[in-house]
């Protein structure tokens, strides 16, 4: 249950950070750098979370169901 909560929280984080990059796009027209490090962080947190999930698959935290 806990590997499930982590998850939606990390995907909540990932969506915000997704929008906020959205809005540093719309709103900074002085070439600002903080779209590229908000888009940054959800590359970085998407690859940490995926490889997460398989390492909790692999040591069995996470079930196989059909």
């Amino acid at each position: 249950m806990l590997i499930k909560i982590a998850t939606v929280i990390v995907l909540l984080v990932i969506i915000g950070s997704l929008f906020s990059a959205l809005v540093f796009l719309l709103k900074d027209k002085r070439g600002s750098d903080r779209t590229v490090k908000a888009l940054t962080m959800r590359i970085g947190l998407s690859i940490t979370l995926f490889l997460l999930l398989v390492i909790a698959a692999h040591y069995g935290y996470i079930g196989h169901t059909l």
